[in-house]
């Protein structure tokens, strides 16, 4: 965490030279652009807004407004990088425009940049000091970055930490009690749980129900995966029979009813129905604790048939943010979030289909030469780095641009279908297909049809308005059949409701 920031360290730019004058009909036009992706921006379609508030600043790139709208629409697409560039031209054109600060300061905090996040909130409170709303904003950041300060003093290094998996006294949670009317693993404590098909269909109605299993089970059922997970390469290789099928799903992110769909519309797991989910199981929907013991459960199951890859949400920095630990705390225990932790840090960060189909979340990688034995060699047992193979599996996503260019994120790197085309011939593969990004009919093709993002969660956060998909390989040829699915309804449980309370606005 940074340093505090003093009072005297913020200072308001001075305004710049006025700009020319603007020809009337091209204002004209500047603002009619800027209405439409308004309107567009209201109806969550953020990439044509997008596109709307680029053709206002083409026209007038002196209005701070189009340059901070722009940047509201980026951070609803999870573009912080993108974000943070728009609202600094914004500080740039208009210094006594709080909104540039505000944006930005979103998109630092977001970032996990939590002094830069402070010094905006602070420079707009100087511009408007009288500003109710934004002094609620300063406020709610200030307390949030105390929060996480205080647990970071608390925390060990990860060099000396100890695992809670390994240490793990199970045994105060052997006396179920009488009151617990919740599915029940096969075996006992002395002889060790074994999971059933039984115990998985029961554990599935009780989540629809919202409740929760017992924690000797939960914390069961990370342990066992735990172990599984630790047994596997960083890259899986995965044969499907010239005569079987194989379902590739994305981000799930929480969405338990919207997974229960995918099962009903697509078949369960199961030996003859195998699947892999590709990452961000858990953060912003809040049902992530039913999402993530749901999967790792049909791990158990049927091992060789559910795969599970490592997403960028899969990670402490962004659970802390995110949801998934407050989430967990609330419904388990503290213990639990360090299980996770664990537990996450040994998932598998790629597979391999037939030799010619590579999975992962993100995408290719900021070096060429990489090989898939490269992959299978990262030493994934940990938190993801901020650069190199594992990052970029993670973090990564395709461009229409060549080459490779700075993310829109402000995290990894963006690829070009050069470096798609290059990787995939020089490893004798067909086609990437990774997940990390919205699409609003679920999927998208890319890089000449040799790139597919695949994104499972429908109506993400409950506001995108976008269709879930999944991709279904038959092992004899190996080509993609896509599913498009619309959102379902749950309960009344409002996405990020166990977030950081500063995200909350944003």
């Amino acid at each position: 965490m940074e340093d505090d920031i003093k009072d005297e360290d913020i200072q308001v730019p001075e305004a710049p030279e006025p700009a020319p004058p603007l020809d009337p009909a091209v204002a004209k036009e500047a603002e009619a652009a800027k209405d439409e992706a308004n309107k567009n921006f209201k109806a969550k379609h953020f990439i044509a807004a997008i596109d709307g508030y680029t053709r206002a600043i083409e026209l007038n790139p002196n209005n701070a407004i189009y340059w901070a709208n722009r940047a509201a629409a980026h951070i609803k697409l999870e573009n912080y990088g993108a974000a943070v560039a728009d609202a600094e031209k914004a500080t740039e054109v208009d210094p006594k425009y709080i909104k540039g600060y505000y944006r930005r300061g979103d998109a630092h905090f977001a970032l996990g940049k939590y002094k830069l996040a402070l010094k905006d909130l602070r420079t707009a409170a100087k511009v408007a000091p009288r500003d109710p709303d934004l002094r609620k904003k300063l406020a709610e950041c200030e307390k949030e970055v105390k929060r996480l300060r205080f647990e970071e003093a608390l925390a060990v290094p990860d060099s000396e930490a100890v695992s809670v998996l390994a240490t793990l006294d199970l045994s105060i949670y052997d006396n179920i009690e009488e009151s617990y009317t919740g599915p029940r693993m096969q075996g006992s404590a002395a002889e060790g749980y074994t999971i059933t098909q039984e115990f998985v269909t029961a554990m599935l109605e009780e989540f629809k129900a919202q409740r929760s299993i017992h924690k000797r089970f939960a914390f069961e059922i990370i342990r066992q995966a735990h172990t599984l997970f630790r047994s596997l390469p960083s890259l899986v290789d995965v044969t499907i029979p010239d005569d079987k099928h194989f379902t590739v799903c994305g981000d799930v992110h929480g969405q338990f009813y919207d997974l229960l769909n995918i099962w009903q519309l697509n078949g369960m797991p199961s030996a003859d129905n195998p699947y892999l989910f590709n990452g961000d199981f858990v953060d912003r929907g809040s049902f992530s604790c039913e999402v993530i013991f749901a999967l790792l459960a049909f791990k158990l199951l049927y091992p060789e048939h559910m795969h599970l890859t490592r997403g960028n949400h899969e990670s402490k920095s962004m659970n802390k943010v995110y949801g998934f630990d407050g989430e967990v705390k609330a419904k388990y225990n503290g213990t639990m979030v360090d299980c996770f932790r664990e537990l996450f840090c040994a998932l598998p960060l790629a597979y391999c289909l037939n030799g010619r189909v590579l999975v992962l979340h993100g995408g290719l990688f900021s070096q060429d030469g990489v090989t898939l034995d490269d992959i299978r060699q990262v030493d994934r047992f940990k938190e993801p780095p901020e650069d190199g193979i594992m990052c970029d599996a993670l973090w990564a996503d395709p461009s229409p641009l060549p080459g490779r260019t700075p993310s829109k994120r402000g995290v990894g790197l963006s690829f070009g279908r050069d470096v798609t085309r290059s990787f995939l011939d020089a490893n004798g593969l067909d086609l990437v297909v990774r997940s990390h990004e919205v699409k609003e009919e679920g999927y998208e093709v890319e890089h000449d049809g040799r790139l597919i993002t695949v994104f499972s969660a429908p109506n993400y956060c409950d506001q995108m308005g976008n269709k879930g998909a999944f991709v279904r390989f038959n092992g004899k040829d190996m080509v993609p059949h896509f599913t498009t699915f619309s959102a379902v309804p749950h309960p009344d449980v409002k996405p990020m409701a166990y977030a950081n309370s500063f995200l909350m606005g944003m």
